[in-house]
């Protein structure tokens, strides 16, 4: 978390339109209960603005623990930090917890999007979550997009958002400034 932000903070100083950077916290993590105020001072110490960062947890976190989690959420989500469910569709959860949580993004797991041109099962998921997230007013990230056949039609079916190796084999903070535009 600190070297993420003072990476956020060593571009935003060059000049560099830094788009919101998501961070994975994982199960020990969210469970640590010192979390929220570690994260507090972090931030603090760096300078860096909470709407320029989004936590990322997994189906499975919510599930673990359910008030604790709620009020540790709730407690991000005040600070002005964003909630994020990674790898959405393969966990165990029950869709009711996306009514109790400060859910802003779910991200479609790449497992579906890998075969939604062949697949007609994928093609439904992918609508469902579409049409799901929309109506809870979140945002749908596609994770694992390879292929322009995938981007297109995730686009047509309204999904806005993507990540994969079609736009970007995973890069080194020095190459990431090539990509970044200045102010």
């Amino acid at each position: 978390m600190r070297q993420s932000c003072l990476q956020i903070k060593d571009w935003q100083s060059q000049g560099y339109a830094v788009p919101k950077l998501a961070i994975n916290l994982s199960i020990r993590q969210i469970r640590h209960k010192t979390l929220v105020t570690d994260i507090m001072r972090i931030l603090a110490e760096t300078g860096v603005e909470p709407s320029c960062l989004a936590l990322e947890i997994t189906e499975s976190m919510l599930v673990e623990n359910v008030e604790e989690t709620i009020k540790t959420l709730n407690q991000f989500s005040a600070l002005g930090l964003e909630i994020s469910i990674d790898d959405f569709g393969t966990g165990y959860s029950s869709l009711s917890y996306l009514k109790r949580y400060p859910i802003n993004t779910l991200k479609i797991d790449r497992s579906f999007v890998r075969d939604i041109a062949t697949d007609p099962s994928d093609v439904a998921i992918i609508s469902a979550i579409i049409a799901m997230a929309r109506s809870l007013k979140m945002e749908v990230v596609a994770e694992g997009v390879e292929t322009k056949e995938q981007l297109d039609f995730l686009t047509l079916h309204g999904c806005t958002c993507y990540q994969g190796y079609y736009f970007s084999r995973p890069l080194p903070a020095a190459e990431i400034e090539n990509r970044l535009w200045k102010h």
